[in-house]
């Protein structure tokens, strides 16, 4: 990783959503919800930060706001320092265009066919952003691109892929099409949205390692979305990465591999880890490491720490103080926990019963 300027910075970042309340939106009031929730990140040059948490935690908002396909309620989202949403407006100094911002930043969805269209070849498909993005090149040059990168993925003959239809093509030969797809404009960032949550276990490993390959190859950096801490271990261990870990639309905890997965700060990364079975063999932790398996409803969050009713180690002052981010060690690692802060109010605070912890709002 580049120790230089990000090339993408999400600061103090919010992204609120709307919800008409009643049967079918025809009656009751309406309720917002914060998807994401005062979000600051940084990614580098060739970096892979890996995001994880459980589902409905914000991670594919957040990652949509990350490449601009998602509209910051507020906070700034900007590449290589040109806010996004002003490029995309026109608004102020424009250092750089917007169209060559949304050219850098690609996405991998977690279901890959709604990357082509299920009537075309995906030859033709797979033409159509080239053509877009690089008008002056011939159609003999396109297809030798695409070719190339087929033979690069494994695909080969190309030609025995690219005449068949999305629907002919199998799950890991379908992510490696759209993987292909998105390094065809060659990219800055690519947001790989639980991208290979679809396929078998050994062919998610393939298809990290070939990611991984192609990072090298291209030189690019990943957002990596998965709800699985195996996956986001494995990747971000290989690539040199970091693991940010999200809850109720907020990052509890950022760190090296070894910070998140040998002293995680976080109750809530711990709980993660016991979750992912095999994973941690070594720990020997067997007890259930939550007060409740239930997320809080997120249009009406907790009061204090949004985890403190599910947290084993929650205390009085959970309950009405909000943990700011508290660094640990390295200045990227950092933890949403009093527990990370040796002389915090915390550990002299009274603990609370359980039931009253499940209780509390």
């Amino acid at each position: 990783m580049n120790t230089s300027e990000p090339m993408l910075s999400m600061d103090n970042v919010s992204v609120e959503f709307t919800e008409d309340g009643g049967l079918l939106g025809i009656s009751g009031e309406s309720e917002t919800v914060r998807a994401v929730n005062d979000v600051s990140l940084d990614l580098g040059e060739q970096e892979t930060l890996t995001l994880i948490g459980e589902s409905g935690c914000g991670k594919s908002t957040l990652g949509k706001t990350a490449i601009g396909a998602q509209k910051p309620t507020s906070g700034t989202v900007s590449y290589r320092g040109q806010d996004i949403w002003e490029a995309r407006n026109g608004a102020g100094h424009v250092s750089i265009p917007f169209d060559e911002i949304r050219h850098s930043l690609q996405i991998i969805h977690q279901d890959p066919g709604s990357a082509l269209n299920p009537n075309q070849r995906i030859l033709t498909s797979l033409m159509l952003p080239l053509k877009q993005w690089y008008p002056d090149l011939s159609r003999e040059e396109r297809e030798e691109r695409i070719h190339t990168l087929f033979e690069r993925v494994g695909m080969s003959p190309p030609g025995d892929y690219l005449n068949r239809y999305p629907h002919q093509l199998s799950g890991g030969e379908t992510q490696r099409a759209v993987l292909v797809r998105a390094l065809l404009l060659n990219p800055d960032l690519i947001l790989a949205d639980e991208a290979i949550s679809a396929l078998d276990v050994s062919l998610r490993v393939e298809m990290m390692d070939l990611m991984l390959e192609l990072q090298d190859l291209f030189q690019t950096s990943y957002l990596f979305i998965s709800h699985d801490m195996s996956n986001a271990r494995y990747i971000a261990e290989k690539s040199g990465g970091r693991i940010a870990v999200m809850y109720l639309g907020e990052i509890v905890e950022v760190g090296t591999v070894e910070a998140i997965t040998e002293n995680p700060q976080h109750p809530y990364t711990k709980a993660l880890q016991w979750a992912t079975a095999n994973l941690y063999e070594d720990e020997g932790e067997e007890e259930f490491p939550l007060r409740k398996i239930d997320v809080p409803d997120p249009t009406n969050r907790p009061s204090g720490c949004h985890f403190h009713p599910r947290c084993p180690n929650a205390r009085e002052v959970c309950q009405r103080q909000h943990p700011e981010q508290i660094h640990v060690g390295e200045e990227t690692n950092y933890a949403r926990c009093f527990r990370a802060d040796e002389n915090h109010e915390y550990w002299n605070s009274p603990e609370i019963p359980a039931e009253s912890s499940e209780d509390a709002r």
